[in-house]
């Protein structure tokens, strides 16, 4: 012990460390927490000075002899029991003695009994993930179920009547022990329901080809294999499983031409009203750049139906050209899925295709009515701004070498978004099965 006596200023100001379980004008008592966290930086190759210093202890005060004879105690009294062997034993010696001196042949028993439960320990450690284990080194106990677990396995190794004094070291309750063992059907039970659960979620993930969100998953799984679950659960086993929805990713805007003298910009008659619960009268129009090969660029048009949000018509191109956006509204006008509203109109941004004169003379031959967003307001068009994203989360354009390809990966994607892609807002229904949805509704 050294010499050095705390004053009562002293005594006070290491009172109020956390680590400090009692101080007197001759000694102090660590915590076990803090043992712990010593032998835990200590064997990271920190010496006794900085370990106590970073816990708030001053050297000064303490005595740098005391300090490194703590330190020689802890290491001799781990290495030779383990992190037990820093337990103060004498909170255990307290209250009444034994009636009777233990048996040579029990103290090796219970010491038996010990080192089993350290190997045991060790070796679960070893197996545990890296959070298991940070949580070790930051003195942190394991789970209860780990702690059960631990138990088991020494008591399976010929230490059936040392069941108590294994809880004891491990602090946890015998009845508590034996709940675990009577709940070992039930936890088996659960684990085959997850499993069994974990293959349904990874067939609706990867259904049809394109990965799904927790959403997309939930409405799959409903739709085509008739099981239900909320989507907490379906969250828990995609990330049990790795299973990774694309994420969206921004990118620059590409500003189009700006509008010469002769082009006209039209009013936003939508005004954001996408929902108009009605088929064919609001229909969305946009174009996006789809990067192919090595350094080949292709240009995709499309229309949307803001209702259902059903792709209508989609034109592709090598060049920007005005006949990009022309060629949509002829596609649009030759198919025979939707009836048009007799009020229909084609809300666009304001690039230069939507306000040219030979664009804006094409509507009107056709009876489609004009609409506008706001200049540089993508969410006046957000439906379409959205089918683009989710189009890029699953066609990986640069991926193709050819523009047929590309062709065929767009076709294919449209698609499945058409009719097997299930979507919130539409009531857990597919863009088509929607639409036919409101013309029933309507008759």
């Amino acid at each position: 012990m050294s010499k050095k006596l705390f004053s009562k200023l002293e005594q006070d100001i290491l009172s109020k460390n956390k680590y400090v379980a009692k101080v007197s004008g001759k000694a102090i008592t660590y915590s076990d927490e803090f043992k712990r966290l010593f032998i835990d930086l200590y064997l990271e190759g920190k010496t006794p000075r900085e370990i106590f210093e970073a816990h708030g202890f001053n050297i000064d005060v303490l005595g740098i002899k005391r300090v490194e004879q703590c330190a020689d105690r802890w290491r001799k009294a781990y290495e030779r029991d383990g992190i037990i062997g820093l337990t103060d034993s004498r909170k255990e010696t307290s209250g009444r003695p034994l009636k009777r001196e233990m048996t040579p042949e029990e103290i090796i028993a219970k010491q038996d009994a010990r080192i089993k439960l350290l190997e045991s320990q060790l070796e679960l450690l070893k197996k545990a993930d890296m959070k298991e284990r940070w949580l070790v080194v930051k003195g942190k106990h394991l789970s209860k179920d780990k702690l059960f677990e631990l138990i088991q396995d020494t008591v399976q190794q010929g230490f059936e009547r040392m069941t108590r004094y294994l809880c004891e070291l491990l602090n946890v309750s015998r009845s508590g022990y034996y709940n675990y063992l009577k709940a070992a059907e039930a936890r088996k039970e659960r684990a085959r329901l997850d499993a069994e659960a974990g293959e349904l979620i990874k067939k609706a993930f990867d259904r049809r080809g394109f990965k799904k969100g927790a959403r997309s998953i939930k409405m799959v799984l409903e739709h085509e294999f008739n099981v239900i679950y909320n989507r907490k659960r379906i969250r828990r086993h995609m990330q049990n499983l790795d299973l990774v929805c694309p994420h969206r990713r921004p990118n620059p805007y590409r500003l189009i031409a700006k509008a010469t003298q002769e082009h006209r910009i039209v009013p936003n008659k939508l005004q954001r009203d996408f929902k108009k619960e009605i088929p064919g009268l609001v229909l969305l129009t946009d174009i996006t750049y789809l990067p192919y090969g090595k350094s080949e660029m292709a240009y995709l048009s499309t229309i949307l139906d803001a209702s259902t949000g059903e792709l209508l018509a989609h034109h592709f191109s090598t060049r920007l050209t005005m006949s990009l956006a022309t060629e949509t509204i002829e596609k649009l006008s030759k198919q025979r899925r939707l009836k048009l509203h007799k009020e229909a109109f084609i809300h666009s941004d304001q690039g230069c295709h939507y306000t040219s004169p030979k664009y804006q003379e094409l509507l009107k031959e056709k009876g489609l009515g004009q609409s506008m967003s706001r200049r540089g307001n993508c969410w006046d068009n957000a439906p379409q701004e959205s089918f683009f994203g989710h189009l890029k989360d699953h066609v990986i354009s640069r991926n193709c070498s050819s523009i047929d390809e590309l062709k065929r990966e767009i076709d294919r994607y449209i698609h499945y978004y058409n009719n097997y892609r299930y979507q919130w807002g539409l009531k857990k229904m597919t863009p088509v099965q929607y639409r036919n949805h409101l013309l029933l509704s309507a008759a």
